[in-house]
């Protein structure tokens, strides 16, 4: 991925960033945001809708306040710079919200709300999407991006809390492997435009319209991060919203945020890990409904994949390799197969 982004104009600390927080994804069984977005990546730095030389900036800072401009660069940049600058400003002034505007696709939410979390600190990263693939409750027109919200906490010797969800039932990224797999969408997923019937084809998704977690719950939640992301940051939300994945040119001007919150200005940090840990074991084991294996805390499953992943490797799909080797040969890389051992 690294080669790839080089190939394609960035500057190879900047793609080997990019490489790096997307291999964090597939790693941690976030296949939707990570190598499997390669392709499309590459296509957009090719045309000229991504700049491949951005140049990041503090565009404007106040005590604890800060927002990032992304020059139109990859979104993994700047979610990423925003992240670091938080995290800078939480250790003067205990809590930061950092913005960025001008951005773009950023791949799995978690990989910035985890920044902060590496420092010691509770990160929160949101964005609203670059594109609308969702309906506010009610409504047939997607006015909605699927508005991811990851939330970190520290613990102590449990894997920290990482809330990774997006606002709609499934990721836009999860319908387009379905789509490459060839697999039909389960019920509740999507809907047909037109009429609110069930829509379970992934190739027609250009027809339908994702539906949010728990009804008007999750569309308000969506509203909420996208005008936080988008127009406090100067950036788009609504119907000022490009789709990313439909339109070959022009910047998105993705917008997104993060907040870093310096544990140790309320509590020792050491003893609010010990109160998570103990929580978390209450938590996991407390008396299971019949016929449910294990109750899961959000991030565990994150830290079992990674674990595992690092030992066997990250799976692909036939589908994915096939794309994968045709790009690297466009490119003039060495394909999949050449680099085992």
């Amino acid at each position: 991925m690294a080669e790839a982004f080089a190939t394609c104009g960035l500057l190879p600390a900047d793609a080997t960033e990019v490489a790096g927080l997307m291999v964090q994804a597939d790693l941690t069984g976030s296949d939707a945001h990570g190598v499997f977005r390669l392709a499309q990546y590459v296509q957009w730095l090719q045309n000229g809708t991504i700049n491949p030389r951005a140049t990041l900036r503090v565009a404007e800072r106040a005590p604890a306040t800060a927002v990032v401009d992304g020059d139109n660069g990859m979104g993994h940049l700047a979610a990423a710079f925003a992240a670091r600058t938080a995290v800078e400003i939480a250790r003067e002034t205990g809590v930061a919200w950092v913005g960025a505007r001008n951005s773009n696709h950023a791949g799995a939410a978690a990989a910035y709300a985890a920044i902060p979390v590496e420092h010691g600190m509770v990160g929160i990263y949101a964005a609203a999407s670059g594109a609308n693939h969702m309906v506010m409750w009610g409504g047939s027109e997607p006015l909605l991006g699927t508005n991811p919200i990851a939330v970190g906490i520290p613990a102590g010797d449990e894997p920290p809390v990482m809330l990774d969800i997006a606002t709609s039932v499934s990721s836009f990224g999860v319908i387009k492997t379905y789509a490459m797999q060839g697999k039909p969408l389960p019920e509740g997923w999507m809907i047909n435009r037109s009429d609110g019937t069930p829509l379970t084809d992934p190739k027609r998704v250009a027809e339908g319209a994702l539906l949010p977690i728990g009804g008007y719950k999750g569309s308000g939640l969506a509203l909420a991060i996208g005008l936080l992301a988008g127009p406090l940051n100067c950036a788009a939300f609504g119907r000022d919203v490009r789709d990313f994945s439909a339109e070959a040119s022009g910047p998105s001007n993705t917008g997104q945020f993060v907040i870093a919150l310096d544990i140790a200005r309320f509590i020792d940090p050491a003893l609010f890990a010990r109160e998570v840990d103990r929580h978390l074991r209450d938590l996991r084991g407390s008396q299971p409904l019949p016929g449910v294996e294990e109750i899961r805390i959000p991030g565990q499953g994150r830290q079992r994949r990674k674990e595992q992943r690092l030992r066997e490797g990250v799976p692909l799909k036939p589908g994915l390799i096939a794309q994968l080797d045709t790009l690297a040969s466009s490119l003039g890389l060495r394909r999949l197969a050449e680099r085992q051992a």
